[in-house]
């Protein structure tokens, strides 16, 4: 399974800062990098999959006996009575639950690594975990500190490198700061701050999305709370969040305008308070953590109609820390339990997305996640579908056409369980046969499954 590490090894200085025209030789000329498009399905193939069950992520429902016909990497035709074509290649997964591909909205690939080259292998090795678990899309969050995560993106789309698909928001607008700086740091204030963009006034910030728009990034990212006010740091002596705003309303509105503006979406951290508020009044399209979010911020958000990225894989991680500096007393965790199950009785829109970062919050392992929805108040199915539709309507480019759901006309995403999802979620955490854009990524199904030409 150690498969990352030799692709990243052969192909990653193609994807370090050469994609923008990866056609281009390092000389200047026009002759075309042989290895383009090798991760990418040929036109010309035509793949049956028999599905013994088949889970239907708009409905909700698993429908049986069913024939998934692919063409190149698009689903051509998808039901219990499609003719298989004579010499397409047939993949029998009739004892498996087959399902569109899963869609993580909150990643981040980019977990450390003390040079440029080896922060990118890094994201490489991530996404690619990310896709063998059957995330064949992902947002990544943030990129800390860079933008080599649009190289990555684009190394994935030319077909040089296996990933799933990406948007990316690059570096984030950070204004987090989860605690003061000292004295001896002054000096690199901005520098550290705000990852060298100056958001400190709404025209600012519209020229930090302006900059962040041409290093060619998907979404806007954007920190609303603050984790300290003088020494005190995430937890009141009350066992209540600290939640300092940084950020004014005026600047998020500004931000979001302007990335809408330009075509790009916004995605906000934010635990609750000022922060909160400003990021649901201003309409970020996608609200993060919310851990604060009461019976007013619910209101805002389905009359806005945005959508909810609890990330709940990331604060599962957190809640020892919690557990230990609130004396028992609170979590992130158990408030956003209380959030979700608020949100969740009340209609709002829930998006799958995990806060993997490796190795605390490890990628590849984020489908625990459904297990956490199906005890707050959501059915199996419910829990499920957060990581299709939903999230593909929540993404940029009206992605909502292309995956989300095995159709007609969309990718040729494609995982398979063993069991039913539906009588336990926990299904989702064992996927068996991964295909993107009707590439086999990987396949465990037992043997003879994967059968022959017709």
């Amino acid at each position: 399974m150690r498969w990352q590490s030799t692709l990243a090894a052969v192909s990653i200085a193609a994807a370090i800062g050469a994609t923008a025209d990866p056609a281009l030789s390092q000389e200047g000329g026009a002759a075309r990098n042989p290895a383009l498009g090798k991760h990418l399905a040929p036109a010309d193939q035509v793949i049956a999959i028999r599905a013994g069950r088949m889970f239907e992520s708009k409905s909700g429902a698993i429908l049986n006996n069913q024939i998934i016909l692919i063409k190149g990497d698009r689903i051509a035709n998808v039901g219990s009575s499609v003719d298989i074509p004579a010499g397409a290649r047939v993949i029998d997964l009739s004892s498996a639950t087959v399902m569109p591909g899963m869609i993580d909205a909150h990643v981040h690939v980019v977990t450390g690594g003390a040079t440029p080259t080896q922060r990118a292998l890094i994201a490489l090795a991530n996404a690619q975990i990310d896709l063998q678990a059957g995330f064949t899309t992902v947002l990544d969050m943030d990129s800390r500190g860079g933008f080599n995560t649009v190289d990555l993106r684009d190394a994935i789309n030319s077909g040089l490198v296996q990933g799933p698909r990406m948007q990316v928001v690059g570096q984030s607008l950070n204004q987090r700061a989860t605690n003061y700086y000292p004295d001896s740091e002054s000096v690199r204030f901005l520098d550290s701050f705000t990852e060298k963009k100056n958001v400190n006034s709404p025209w600012l910030a519209r020229a930090a999305v302006r900059e962040a728009k041409l290093h060619g990034v998907d979404w806007i990212k954007i920190y609303t709370t603050q984790d300290f006010v003088g020494p005190v740091h995430m937890w009141k002596p009350d066992a209540t969040l600290v939640n300092s705003p940084s950020l004014t309303y005026e600047e998020v509105e500004a931000i979001v305008d302007e990335a809408h503006r330009l075509g790009l979406k916004v995605a906000c951290h934010t635990y609750g308070g000022e922060g909160m508020y400003s990021c649901i009044n201003a309409g970020v399209d996608a609200p993060n953590h919310l851990l604060e979010l009461d019976d007013k911020g619910i209101e805002t958000i389905l009359e806005k109609k945005l959508y909810y990225v609890p990330t709940v894989d990331d604060l599962i991680a957190l809640e020892p820390g919690d557990l230990r500096d609130t004396g028992g007393r609170n979590s992130r965790l158990k408030l956003l339990e209380q959030a979700v199950r608020k949100a969740v009785a009340a209609g709002v829109t829930i998006v799958f997305g995990s806060g993997a970062t490796s190795p605390a919050i490890p990628h590849g392992k984020q489908a625990n996640q459904f297990a956490y929805y199906a005890r707050w108040g959501m059915s199996p199915a419910q829990a499920l579908q957060t990581a299709y539709m939903p999230a593909a309507k929540m993404l940029n480019y009206d992605w909502a056409n292309q995956i989300g759901s095995i159709d007609r006309g969309k990718f040729a995403d494609i995982i398979a369980v063993s069991g039913n999802p539906l009588a336990d979620v926990t299904e989702m955490e064992r996927v068996k046969f991964v295909m993107k854009g009707g590439v086999v990524i990987r396949n465990e199904a037992p043997p003879g499954a994967l059968a022959r030409a017709q």
